[in-house]
């Protein structure tokens, strides 16, 4: 093992983007099967899918300042 050089912390980001990509994928999928079933409440499902995937993407910034921190 004498080749591999770097930080463990890059890899634990890099597992840490996981979750939230898959969870991106899931809420803008399922908005946009409700919006084509009832395209009259597309405002709202559009502001809850804003805030959903803000709480998402606070995970994959969690993911990096902990891989930044513990180096």
């Amino acid at each position: 093992m004498e080749g591999i050089t770097g930080n463990i912390a890059t890899v634990g980001y890099g597992l840490a983007t996981i979750g939230p990509g898959i969870g991106l994928g899931i809420v803008i999928g399922q908005t946009q099967i409700a919006t084509a079933r009832q395209p009259e409440v597309a405002g709202r499902l559009f502001t809850n899918m804003m805030i959903g995937a803000a709480l998402i993407e606070v995970l994959g910034l969690l993911g990096l300042v902990a891989g930044l921190m513990f180096t």
